[in-house]
């Protein structure tokens, strides 16, 4: 069978622009000879539509756009994902896909397997499949799962259901399985898949079209990579990474290819660029604004959003202090030249003077603290939200998710912004991305040095007080990352991580800094997902709480 495969890019919500999208894709796939073509998971609605669906006119609107799809439907079928009614107990909706053909009642199936853990939460309004089986679709028995339901207990967090529906629809004599997915990304995360569902085929001696989600809705963002494999588990064919393609890929080719995965670098910046195109073209922000440091962290940030967005469309501000390095001013215009962005330059020392000023008296025989150092960040923060408000610009936030863990920001200061794109990306990890996009990327641009090497090398510092150095107050950031790794996303006790081999004072004090600065990431701007486990969503913990392991 020869099987297309839509790896279109919804907006959530937009039902009739979504509808239309599938349409034009499935027509495209239809004229070159597809005699089935997928969708991904939810695709009318898009992925997570959330307490959308809770909206009185949402799933009928839906419905209703599902019926326009049909009457256009022509000789090849079409799998497209929808929120149905559950008609009889328990939750009110389904997750369903529609089988549409020309001249045919729609069949419905539905997705059995609920995920409620990590970034999910779908038991909060669907009801699972009480079975499933295949369905005829040219002569052939088609065995179709959305998303979970393709997901196997070595590959789950724990084993958490009671029914393999790939296993039952192949006893039920299923041909060939499909699968419609919106898999958020994740470092590692396309391998995985890969390896998982060729696992599935080789069990099951049965191929395998892996149709996945393209684009970034809020803080997840879904790299593509959909894929066929053969009954062998060979790949036969794979998509792009982090964008939108079509591709009509016949079940039976003996023709195979490698599983291709990007390095680490490559992923991070594809994943991080596609988020915030995406988060400003779904939320209609046309221009971006950072406020840029002369250090690493803004440099990458800005890096991206040019990439993104195109160096037209980012405004870079530099707001030197008192305290600001002569290397650090010029690093920041070095990168503004490299980068082709606009420019700004607005010195806060005067506005710094005249604010602490004000509490003379009242600070009067107390000696200098974070509490001045704190007053430099936020008037930044207001310098960037002014020229957000007068002009339009999303405002980019450029922290780390090493100084986020241990609270090394400034609330209503540098934490301050529309969306904080590199907040899921560890200190350490910035500096491989900083060192690729001065080699491969700029290479494949065609350019030179695009971030300061001075930038790269230079000892980081937030340049609040004189001769200021980050590890004047945190461990090394190799050391730190792995502590923060192995507590934030590996979820391991402070006595687990010491029994590794790290010192025990400095786990304690990471641990110390993470548990106390949940407040502060309470309030942070919305970060892009890049890793197993994000600040924010996905990740659950309460703020007034007492827990010390």
């Amino acid at each position: 069978m020869k099987i297309g495969f839509a790896q279109i890019n919804p907006t959530v919500g937009d039902l009739r622009g979504n509808c239309e999208l599938i349409a034009r894709a499935y027509e495209r796939l239809a004229a070159a000879g597809a005699e089935l073509v997928l969708t991904p998971e939810l695709a009318m609605t898009g992925y997570p539509p959330q307490d959308l669906v809770l909206k009185s006119r949402f799933v009928p609107q839906n419905l209703e756009l599902l019926g326009n799809l049909h009457a256009r439907v022509g000789e090849a079928a079409l799998l497209v994902g929808f929120v149905d009614r559950n008609e009889g107990r328990g939750k009110p909706f389904r997750n369903a896909a529609a089988l549409l053909e020309r001249g045919k009642p729609i069949r419905k199936t539905y997705k059995s397997l609920l995920p409620t853990y990590d970034v999910f939460d779908e038991e909060r309004y669907f009801q699972p499949a009480e079975r499933v089986e295949p369905l005829l679709v040219h002569g052939k028995r088609i065995g179709v799962t959305i998303c979970e339901d393709i997901w196997t207990e070595h590959y789950l967090p724990r084993p958490l259901y009671d029914c393999e529906p790939v296993r039952s629809l192949v006893e039920q004599g299923a041909e060939i399985i499909v699968n419609l997915s919106s898999s958020p990304f994740s470092l590692h995360k396309p391998a995985i898949r890969y390896e998982m569902v060729a696992g599935l085929s080789r069990a099951h001696q049965r191929p395998i079209s892996y149709c996945n989600l393209i684009g970034g809705n809020d803080q997840l963002v879904f790299d593509g990579n959909s894929f066929a494999v053969n009954s062998a588990g060979n790949v036969i064919a794979q998509l792009a990474a982090f964008r939108e393609e079509e591709r009509v890929v016949d079940c039976d080719s003996t023709s195979t290819v490698e599983f291709h995965e990007e390095k680490i670098p490559e992923q991070l910046f594809g994943a991080l660029s596609l988020g915030l195109r995406d988060y400003c073209r779904k939320c209609n922000f046309h221009s971006v604004v950072i406020g840029l440091s002369g250090g690493i962290d803004s440099a990458v940030t800005a890096v991206i959003a040019a990439d993104a967005l195109g160096p037209e469309n980012v405004t870079g501000v530099s707001m030197p202090s008192p305290y600001s390095s002569r290397g650090s001013i010029e690093d920041a215009r070095a990168l503004v030249r490299n980068l082709g962005i606009k420019s700004l330059e607005i010195p806060i020392t005067d506005a710094f003077q005249v604010f602490k000023a004000q509490f003379k008296e009242i600070f009067k025989g107390l000696p200098e603290n974070e509490t001045e150092e704190n007053i430099q960040p936020r008037l930044r923060a207001m310098i960037l939200m002014a020229l957000s408000n007068k002009f339009g610009h999303l405002v980019l936030s450029t922290g780390n998710k090493s100084e986020l863990a241990v609270g090394y920001c400034t609330l209503y200061g540098d934490m301050a912004g529309g969306l904080a794109v590199i907040s899921d990306v560890p200190k350490t990890i910035i500096y491989k991305l900083a060192q690729w996009i001065n080699s491969d990327y700029a290479s494949r641009a065609g350019r030179g040095e695009m971030i300061p090497k001075s930038t790269i090398e230079k000892p980081p510092s937030a340049e609040l007080k004189p001769n200021q150095k980050d590890q004047d107050t945190l461990p090394p950031y190799e050391i730190l990352d792995e502590i923060l790794h192995l507590y934030v996303e590996d979820n391991l006790s402070a006595r687990d991580i010491i029994a590794r081999g790290f010192d025990e004072k400095t786990v304690r004090w990471v641990q110390r800094r993470v548990d106390l600065n949940e407040y502060k990431r309470e309030q942070a701007a919305p970060g892009l997902k890049v890793t197993s486990r994000a600040f924010g969503i996905g990740r659950k913990m309460p703020i007034a709480q007492k827990y010390v392991d």
